[in-house]
């Protein structure tokens, strides 16, 4: 049974690429490491999902400078072969606090025309109460200090509850952000192997193509000479 030239484990002949099969950067790269390693040489597939980890860390490295966790987190996820795309509103609503939920409501409440029309329609009876005496007698008469008060401690309460809805939406929106270029750079990264692996693939079916080119001289040279 063949074995793998990098950790000597015996494995099956399907788990198992050859070195010319590399693209030449992944190849090097191994190379360095093991300078036996050469075209005939075997390398098995969780030794080949180790390097390909090293050459995207080192990609990233040139480009980017230290790695944070969230690229960490991408070269991990194409290692494993995992997915990212994900919605993340559930996680948000299940993780929420009564206070958070509270906020949002009272924020989303306080910016709806419902809220202005209500507020507005209590101004007017409040004044018209206070000024004519329509229902009962006046019990706060202009300037309406009262009233004045109530509007205080009702701006004072709403404007840090409309801060705290604001501050969970920041959050919200910067993991939105962090989870788009998670996946964008992830996406960029399989593109680009891709085109190494294209460019790879072509350039061994040139060759190939070349040797039966040439094949086919030498047998119609062969051919001439023996008709000759």
């Amino acid at each position: 049974m063949p074995k793998c030239d990098i950790t000597g484990v015996e494995y099956s002949e399907k788990d198992l690429l050859k070195g010319k099969y590399l693209r030449p950067k992944l190849f090097d790269l191994i190379k360095s490491e093991y300078p036996q390693f050469d075209q005939e040489s075997n390398i098995c597939y969780p030794e080949l999902k180790k390097y390909r980890k090293k050459y995207l860390e080192i990609l990233l490295n040139e480009e980017l400078g230290e790695l944070s966790v969230i690229e960490k987190e991408v070269i991990k996820s194409i290692q494993e072969n995992e997915v990212l795309t994900s919605n993340i509103e559930p996680d948000f609503a299940q993780y929420a606090t009564f206070g958070e939920r509270a906020a949002d409501k009272i924020a989303e409440f306080g910016g709806s025309w419902t809220f202005i029309i209500f507020f507005f329609s209590f101004l007017i009876l409040w004044i018209g109460v206070n000024i004519f005496g329509l229902l009962t007698k006046i019990f706060d008469p202009y300037p309406f200090i009262l009233l004045n008060l109530i509007l205080s401690t009702l701006a004072a309460i709403q404007a840090p509850i409309i801060m705290m809805s604001q501050n969970r939406k920041e959050t919200k929106d910067r993991s939105r952000s962090e989870h788009d270029y998670k996946i964008n750079l992830k996406a960029e990264l399989e593109i680009r192997l891709l085109h190494e692996k294209i460019d790879h693939l072509l350039i061994q079916q040139n060759q190939r193509l070349l040797e039966i080119q040439q094949m086919q001289l030498d047998l119609m040279e062969d051919i001439l000479n023996r008709l000759k």
